[in-house]
């Protein structure tokens, strides 16, 4: 007869994904290693597939563990959600994977970091890069949160504004540009830009305006990040735009100067979005109060 899988066999896959070991996951599971060997070949009868295979000395999870991995994650705390009668942040032990913008990662990480281990030293925050913005990652769990320009218009996303934020033109201190309380257009076309792009484009908004103006700039580099950007300009005659929470945070410790660009250029929105399903998870919940609170 075919194995049947409950919630015990599936925290018994969750730990054996999380740790690549019988005996690591027995550990966490405080369970003996022949239980968690046992109900490895359960899974494996259930699920149709080997979850773990040898590699060298230690085991390495299937192409199919590691799709099903989030989901499953995703299950055990929908469950956990609901049989909960009580929230204990001091022994909350949880590892939330926050999908994050690297400019908003370069000012947000460490104070959203910081107050969360103050009040969860169990809690794990796991940025990663944005790559595909799709809601599939929130739907499927392999993303808790996620933080960026936008959000997603789908029914099952939810998303909160975090903060407006505007670009500004950053130099190193000791650039002639620098010397500028408020440079004009002419005068920032006179030095080599960098430019911030994932797409790789030279070409943003500020190229509009110098157009009209019968104005170019020369755009020297471009580059995959905000982040990146700073370094350059911190080691370059370069100048860039940056947004303004990057540019206050690093300006002093990366010996850079900045100003307001002389026009208007759209400010962008940075949400917050997660999945319907978590809208009521204590931990999530307080999880995005932390977030917002950390911005203040």
């Amino acid at each position: 007869m075919t194995d049947q899988l409950d919630l015990n066999l599936l925290r018994v896959f969750d730990a054996l994904l999380r740790d690549g070991s019988v005996t690591a996951a027995a550990e966490r599971l405080h369970l003996s290693i022949p239980a968690t060997s046992r109900a490895l070949g359960r899974l494996r009868r259930a699920m149709g597939d080997p979850i773990l295979v040898r590699a060298g000395r230690g085991l390495a999870p299937t192409p199919f563990a590691l799709r099903t991995a989030p989901r499953v994650r995703s299950l055990l705390e929908e469950a956990a959600s609901l049989v909960s009668t009580g929230f204990s942040l001091a022994a909350l032990e949880r590892t939330f994977t926050i999908r994050i913008n690297d400019g908003v990662a370069a000012t947000l990480a460490t104070a959203a970091a910081e107050a969360t281990a103050a009040a969860a030293p169990g809690v794990t925050l796991r940025f990663v890069a944005e790559g595909s913005e799709t809601a599939e990652a929130l739907r499927d769990g392999s993303v808790d949160l996620d933080i960026g320009v936008g959000g997603h218009p789908a029914p099952d996303i939810r998303t909160a504004a975090l903060y407006r934020e505007r670009l500004v033109a950053a130099v190193r201190a000791d650039s002639t540009l620098g010397r500028h309380r408020r440079p004009t257009l002419a005068q920032l076309c006179e030095h080599p830009h960098v430019s911030a792009s994932r797409r790789g484009l030279a070409r943003g908004p500020l190229d509009d305006v110098l157009d009209a103006a019968g104005l170019r700039r020369h755009v020297a580099a471009v580059v995959p990040t905000a982040a990146v950007a700073v370094l350059v300009i911190a080691s370059s005659p370069y100048v860039g735009l940056l947004p303004q929470r990057l540019a206050e945070q690093y300006a002093g410790p990366l010996g850079l100067r900045w100003f307001p660009v002389p026009v208007d250029l759209p400010e962008l929105e940075v949400r917050l979005s997660w999945h319907a399903r978590l809208d009521a998870d204590p931990a999530q919940r307080w999880l995005r109060e932390t977030i917002r609170g950390a911005l203040r």
